[in-house]
Formats: C-alpha cells, structure tokens, sequence
C-alpha cells in the first residue's frame, strides 16, 4: 500500500490524498479539495494522476478546500462513487452550487477583461451544470462507527470529526493493512457539534495541523471578547463587519448572538445575516439536530436557535446593497470568511475607512488572501479595484475556529496511540504514547507550524514525516 498527496502537503488547502494496493491497482482517493492560497491557485488546474483509475473518493466533509474540485475531476474522466455522510452530502451541494456560480460569473468577468485588453485568457474550471452532474456520483452512507465496504476489497470505518456538521476522519483498511485520514478535527468547546472521536490503531495516520504551533483561547473568552468588540463598537455608533464561512461559523455566531440578546448583554442594534448561502446552510442544520452535542438538541426541538428579534435575514442584492445605507449600529455578518469574495467585500468598502467602525476576524486567514493582509496590518488594501486606509478596529478571535488547537490535537493523536483520553487543555504534556501507528504523516498546515508540531509527536515517540505534493509514502 502506499499514498500519494496531490494537496494540503507543505500547506493548507486543497485537500487530497491518494491511497493505492499495489498488488491489483486499486484506488481510494480522500477528498479532492479546491487550492485557496494565491501561491497554489495554478495548481487547481492540475491533475498529476488519471482520474479513470480513482475507484472512489471518501470525503470527510463539504468545506470546499476538501471538496471544490470533484465536478472539475468529474469533468475529466472520473468515473468512480463518492462515499461521504449524509450532511455532507446535502452541504456539499449548496457549497459547490455556490461556487460553481461564483467561478462562472468571475470567468464572465474576466474574459471581458481579455477581449477589451488582450490579456491572458481566462480558464473556467467548472460552472454550475458540471457541479450539477456531479450529483450522480454521490453515495451518502457513511454512518460513525459502521463498517462500509467498498466493491474494490477495501473497507471505511468513518469516525466524528467535531469540525462541522457530518464531518469524519476515516479509517481505510484492506488485507491486514489500513490507513486513517483526519480530514479537520474539531474545537472541543464549540457550541452544536459533537466533539471529535478517537481513533484506532493504524499502518499509517494522516493528520491536520492547521493550529498544531499554538492553542486557542478558552471558548469562554472568545464570547467575551466578542461581546466586548461587539458593544464597545455600538456605543461609538459605529458598525460591526464579521466576515464568516457559510458552514458551521455563521451558524455558531447566529447561536452565540441569541444567547447574548436572551441573557440581555446584546445592545440594541440590527444584525443582518447578508448570506443566501449561510441560510441554507442553516436549513440543513436544522434538519440533522442527531449530529449536535446532547444539551443542545431541546433548543432544536423547540425551534431554530439562530433566531431572535433583532435578526435581519438578507435574500436579495437589493436588500444588501440597502445595508450599506445605514452608518451606525449595524452587525453585518456576511461571506467569505477570508475575504477573497462575496458581499463582504462591498460592505467592506463602506466600512473600513472609518475609525468607529470594527472588523472581526473568526476564523483563519490564509497566506495570500485578503483577510490576512488585514490581519497582519497593512495600512492600505485593494478592495473591488480601489484602495482604502485600513481604519476600522481589527480582532482577530480564534476560539471560535472550527480547528482543533494543538493539545486537542495532541489529544486525539495520543489518544489513538492508548493514552488517556479527555487530556487537560492547560498544557501539552498529555503522556508519553507507545504509538500504534507504524508512521505519523503530518498535512494541512502552514509548513513552518508543521515543523513546530512534529518536534512535539517525536519527543513523545511517534515516527513522524511530512510528505511533499506527489511523493509516495509506503506502508
């Protein structure tokens, strides 16, 4: 057996691992994942490998920097099933729709840009009718904890990640041999989602390190922290801009602002939720309430948690252009969540010149993208084709991050490996392991907080590689 990563090697996104019997050819590709970082965009356009020869793909979840190439893969010869969870089957078809049109309409744009200019022509890499046809390929019968078995001789064990609704790592097993794939584990103290479950033992584990260098504050001081960011703006009648992912992150938002109004902490104000997507999403929470940790499913029962009466939901472009019309006391919470697109931009562009006003940072920037520009404190930025001073109020709040921080990843690694589990979040000393992994092969995150990561696992004893795009990893 051997793997070979065609994404998230020595970064972040576009996740996509390759998994191969030598002896009959057979194949399991996890996840085909969409390049986010400026640097890696080229490579969404590349295909080192046959897609007729993919037997399958298992896709731990909808987040599209693990699902955002499968219609181009589709358009190219695939021909395989796609096994996935039933949410992240219903997620993945609002997300890709969603940028099956974005790609069409930026393509539009472009080639207009080369007819009037002579410059480069554009590439589309897919559009709406190809995300359409990728339906078909879609098999949502992973269940956690059930054995699925594959008509290639191979078996998938799916475990609850925590990340997001219907999110799994997985075990990959045949003939005596087996791999395991995190996908993203999941921030413990997130409200909704279960937490993460442990792993088994394994030849090999692939594992995430998106915050594998540093820790999250307690979730408790994240909300009060927003609270504060929230109401300090209000009371200078300024506005409040929070860029935020349409799955998981404008849900959690939604959910902590009703606590915040029910508790009577929220002042007055209008919140408006400016993302069609976001409001689909939430349709499909609201109809998997099994998936969420125990105390939260009465509030399901009952109703929609996201809702409360200060609550504005956007549908149209007329309404969200109308948002910016309004100059104090306004939450806009609004796509993406790194600022590389969407109608956060043009809220943006009214806002962040003025000085009353707040942008808050949820979730992680990546390198290249807008949001981190931001974040690392340029002065100035190009938004929409003109630049403006950067004078808004900036937070960068990472307890609410969707990730796992690195005790929690520590934790689930040990765990797998029979150490204790439930470790203590105030350090990483969470035991020596006697690792059950033949190798411990680290992806997903930036290649320098790999490093600071992998300097921890193998002082605890675990056998630890990082493996560069296309190599092959045996086992």
């Amino acid at each position: 057996m051997f793997v070979k990563s065609f994404g998230a090697a020595k970064n972040v996104t576009g996740s996509c691992h390759l998994l191969t019997d030598e002896k009959d050819g057979s194949t399991v590709m996890v996840d085909f994942g969409l390049f986010q970082e400026r640097e890696f965009e080229k490579k969404n356009y590349t295909l080192d490998f046959d897609p007729k020869n993919i037997n399958y793909i298992v896709l731990t979840h909808a987040h599209i920097d693990h699902c955002g190439r499968i219609p181009f893969l589709i358009k190219n010869g695939f021909k395989g099933r796609i096994i996935c969870t039933k949410p992240t089957y219903q997620l993945s078809k609002v997300l890709l729709l969603d940028t099956g049109k974005i790609m069409s309409e930026n393509y539009k744009y472009e080639l207009k840009k080369y007819l009037r200019r002579n410059e480069e022509k554009p590439r589309l890499l897919y559009d709406e009718s190809d995300v359409l046809d990728s339906f078909d390929y879609f098999d949502p019968v992973l269940e956690y904890g059930k054995p699925y078995e594959l008509k290639n001789g191979f078996t998938v064990k799916a475990g609850n990640a925590g990340h997001i609704l219907g999110s799994s790592f997985v075990k990959i097993s045949k003939n005596g041999k087996s791999a395991i794939f995190s996908g993203d584990l999941g921030n413990k103290e997130k409200p909704i989602v279960k937490n993460f479950d442990y792993p088994e033992e394994s030849d090999i584990i692939y594992t995430e390190t998106t915050y594998g260098d540093r820790n999250h504050k307690s979730f408790k001081e994240s909300k009060d922290e927003f609270l504060t960011a929230i109401t300090e703006t209000l009371k200078n009648n300024g506005n409040v801009l929070i860029p935020s992912y349409a799955t998981e992150r404008a849900q959690d938002i939604l959910y902590i602002l009703r606590e915040f109004y029910e508790q009577g902490l929220l002042p007055q104000c209008k919140v408006f939720l400016d993302s069609p997507l976001a409001l689909n999403v939430t349709n499909i929470f609201v109809q998997n309430f099994s998936y969420f940790k125990d105390d939260e499913i009465p509030l399901f029962k009952k109703g929609d948690p996201f809702d409360f009466p200060y609550l504005n939901i956007v549908k149209d472009m007329e309404e969200s252009k109308n948002i910016n019309k309004i100059n104090e006391r306004a939450v806009i919470i609004a796509g993406s969540g790194m600022l590389h697109g969407g109608r956060i931009l043009h809220h943006l562009k009214h806002n962040i010149w003025k000085t009353e006003n707040a942008l808050i940072f949820v979730g992680y920037q990546a390198k290249g993208t807008l949001g981190r520009k931001i974040v690392e404190g340029e002065e100035k930025v190009n938004i929409l084709g003109e630049h403006y001073k950067v004078n808004a109020k900036i937070y960068t709040i990472n307890g609410f991050s969707s990730h796992a921080d690195q005790n929690e990843l520590i934790e689930w690694i040990n765990a797998g490996s029979g150490v204790n589990k439930g470790a203590s979040k105030a350090n990483n000393d969470v035991g020596h392991a006697n690792p059950k992994y033949g190798k411990t092969c680290l992806v997903h995150g930036d290649e320098d907080v790999m490093n600071v990561y992998k300097g921890i696992l193998e002082k605890k004893g675990f056998n630890v590689y990082i493996p560069s795009y296309g190599e092959e990893v045996g086992f």
